[in-house]
């Protein structure tokens, strides 16, 4: 599943939480719906963003939006720094922070006591499992690396607990 791209609707209509047409399912048949993905699949997904329907004005105004250049020189600062971190490991295979295994982890992605509080307070909240705990700080180092942080910060760490499902978290 590595370097996979899901879609799921919310709903079978595909309009639950649309802005402008609105959902004619009924809330059980919601629940059921959004129920039949299991919770050890999700567990597996790193990033869950719901994309909105983009409204016209946006499509078609001039706003400039960052070029693809600066966002691939981002990236590949941030795969710089991913290299260079694994280049002196024990494990050849490791390349990136998705390839980490859990002691990897706890060496390159410790928290400091704002984030740790904030992670203990979202493990209980949201009932993460392990998976979940060691993926989303996976995922916070690579926002911190992107970010061209040293360290993970408490910023770092709630962007990456933001791409939990906001589904089935009930």
């Amino acid at each position: 599943m590595k370097n996979m791209v899901y879609c799921v609707y919310s709903c079978p209509c595909g309009y639950y939480g649309d802005s402008l047409k609105p959902c004619t399912c009924a809330p059980s048949t919601v629940t059921k719906y959004q129920k039949r993905i299991s919770g050890p699949l999700l567990d597996r997904i790193d990033i869950h963003i719901e994309v909105p329907r983009v409204d016209y004005e946006k499509l078609s105004g001039n706003r400039v939006s960052e070029s693809s250049e600066s966002i691939r020189a981002r990236v590949q600062a941030a795969r710089d720094i991913q290299n260079k971190r694994f280049a002196n490991g024990k494990s050849a295979d490791i390349v990136c922070n998705a390839d980490m295994r859990i002691g990897e982890v706890r060496q390159f992605c410790q928290l400091q006591a704002e984030g740790q509080s904030l992670m203990r307070s979202a493990m209980s909240q949201l009932n993460l499992s392990a998976r979940a705990y060691h993926r989303i700080l996976k995922l916070a180092r690579t926002i911190a690396d992107l970010a061209g942080s040293e360290e993970i910060q408490s910023a770092h760490l709630a962007e990456a607990l933001q791409y939990r499902p906001k589904i089935m978290m009930g």
